[in-house]
């Protein structure tokens, strides 16, 4: 399965997950529900995957965590914000640079509309 089978699996329960819950809750909310319904599709999911920061020779585990890591291709960041900025797009790039993921998808489910409130972002190794 490569990682556009993965990102429409994780749109449709994204879809799913605010559907049922609409905006306004808390990004903690979303993201369990979510991992639910991803363990429920059968893919392999991490939630609050520890993600180092590798410097020169340094091994530096400084707390930095993606939110959900699917197959070990795409992260997943969570949002509940009142719209999506240039800092939440960097923290994707940066979190594919360290982790050598291609796909990030970043959900903000604090929208009306949950296609617009998702953003794929692309590693460009």
């Amino acid at each position: 399965m490569d990682e556009n089978d993965i990102s429409r699996i994780i749109f449709n329960c994204a879809l799913k997950v605010h559907k049922s819950l609409g905006p306004g809750l808390l990004e903690s909310a979303y993201e369990e529900c979510l991992f639910y319904e991803l363990k429920k599709s059968g893919l392999n999911i991490v939630k609050q995957k520890a993600l180092p920061l590798i410097y020169e020779e340094v091994k530096l585990d400084i707390g930095y965590r993606v939110d959900i890591l699917v197959e070990n291709k795409v992260i997943i960041e969570i949002k509940s914000v009142e719209a999506l900025n240039d800092i939440h797009l960097a923290q994707v790039l940066t979190y594919l640079k360290l982790s050598d993921c291609k796909l990030g998808m970043l959900i903000n489910f604090n929208v009306t509309l949950i296609k617009n409130g998702i953003r794929r972002v692309v590693n460009n190794l």
